[in-house]
């Protein structure tokens, strides 16, 4: 008769308890992985199942007590780091999401704007064409399976209870900067365009006052927004890549060594 003491109970809940809280912290903030389209418990159940992949994988765990001050401090520290690698993926998507707010105010649909559950916050079409863009981008390059992996290495570089390990503050506060300045360098191209028009729009009503400003200027600006949109589209692609590959590298390198 197979019996189980509270000690080996305690242990199994700890081997689980810590790597599903760091997976966990991934998944609740990185792009795709924490779509609020998915059920929260499919989210769990993901969670879980790539934990019991990676445990035999795993260096050995300290044996702390679940309930003590330094278990608990153990399970912060584990979802600390989780969103912080999580973190470091989702600013390429805001970049995007920035590159569309941007492209879409200058066009002049900022009174189209609507609630985005995502983002929980006021969005444009423009820039929900261009997450979906990305995410198209993010899937084809395997970012999914690249996020899982980054969660694998980051327990061989980031053991459990390690206290030589800590979340780099100031990499993630320079790295969340490059979301405007990333967001800028891809709305570029097509704000310069619709700049260029609102000019010529300003000097045609100088000279010809008669003209309705307000009737001829939204189709025009409408119109020359969504044709840069598609003839900058391909050109768009090559700097998504480069931006995923950049927060592939940086989600192994959000921590203090």
């Amino acid at each position: 008769m197979i019996s189980v003491s509270s000690s080996i109970l305690q242990h199994w809940v700890i081997i689980l308890l810590w790597p599903l809280t760091r997976v966990l912290g991934v998944v609740a903030i990185a792009p795709i992985l924490s779509h609020s389209a998915i059920p929260n418990q499919i989210k769990l159940g993901f969670g879980l199942v790539i934990t019991l992949i990676i445990i035999p994988t795993l260096p050995s765990i300290p044996d702390f007590d679940v309930f003590s001050f330094q278990g608990l401090l153990a399970l912060v520290q584990q979802m600390i780091i989780g969103l912080a690698i999580g973190f470091s993926m989702r600013i390429v998507f805001s970049a995007v999401e920035i590159a569309g707010q941007l492209i879409g105010m200058t066009m002049g649909l900022g009174f189209a704007s609507f609630y985005d559950p995502q983002s929980q916050g006021q969005s444009t079409a423009i820039s929900q064409f261009l997450l979906l863009v990305a995410s198209l981008v993010f899937l084809s390059l395997d970012g999914h399976l690249l996020i899982i992996s980054a969660i694998a290495e980051s327990f061989m570089t980031m053991p459990i209870g390690s206290q030589a390990t800590g979340v780099d503050a100031m990499k993630l506060v320079s790295w969340g900067g490059q979301i405007f300045s990333s967001g800028l360098l891809l709305a570029l191209p097509a704000v310069a365009a619709l700049l260029i028009t609102n000019m010529a729009l300003g000097i045609l009503t100088k000279t010809a006052p008669q003209l309705n400003l307000f009737g001829i200027g939204f189709p025009v600006t409408l119109t020359v927004g969504i044709l840069i949109i598609v003839l900058t589209l391909p050109g768009m692609l090559k700097p998504l890549e480069n931006m995923i590959e950049q927060g592939v590298r940086n989600m192994n390198q959000v921590m203090v060594r």
